[in-house]
């Protein structure tokens, strides 16, 4: 596992927060961890027009060059909002780049969905949560499957990569710890949602 990685405690958010005040390892670890899915989504996403010019890889890595000086002006309000501001960084880059080519951008080959093709139902749910509701249902969880939750929904690693860097015995039995952690998660979620209701009660 990555040394960025071992600051798996914080979530993104927090990372994010560290790395307003100059923590280049939070910086470090925010993109280490949000750029392979931004990466995995970004494939297909090149124009024609521009695949002379680049591939993927550094239409990818001039967007987070773009976006590191942003973070100052970053607020996450939920779980995925890392994602989505990426996503969107490389979204401008590619427009940008066909408007320096007196082209007209086709924007329909412009997918702006956030969410990947990959994800369970579960997975999305969980990442348009709140932060707050988020950050505390996080807390409820014992460390291994917290990490487990960081692993699969901020850093949106594969069950095959679960397997290998947290060293299961199989892809299967990373999946089903996955399962069972997302799981867990959303029942802390449901109880947090319940409280919250109770509190708001006349």
């Amino acid at each position: 596992m990555s040394s960025a990685f071992a600051l798996s405690e914080h979530t993104t958010v927090e990372l994010v927060a560290r790395a307003k005040t100059g923590d280049e390892a939070a910086v470090e670890a925010i993109f280490q961890r949000s750029v392979p899915p931004v990466l995995r989504w970004a494939h297909g996403r090149l124009p024609q027009a521009l695949r002379s010019q680049m591939n993927t890889e550094d239409l990818v890595q001039q967007a987070v060059m773009r976006t590191i000086p942003r973070l100052a002006h970053f607020e996450a309000r939920n779980v995925g909002a890392m994602q989505a501001y990426l996503r969107q960084s490389v979204i401008n880059e590619i427009r940008g780049l066909l408007r320096t080519m007196s082209r007209r951008p086709i924007l329909e080959d412009l997918d702006d969905d956030v969410e990947s093709r990959d994800h369970s139902p579960l997975e999305i749910a969980i990442g348009s949560e709140t932060y707050e509701n988020y950050r505390h249902a996080l807390g409820k969880l014992r460390p291994s499957d917290r990490d487990l939750v960081l692993a699969k929904v901020e850093a949106h690693w594969s069950n095959d990569e679960i397997a290998e860097r947290f060293d299961y015995r199989s892809v299967n039995a990373a999946r089903v710890a996955v399962t069972r952690a997302l799981s867990r998660l959303r029942k802390a979620l449901d109880e947090r949602s319940t409280e919250s209701g109770r509190r708001s009660e006349p």
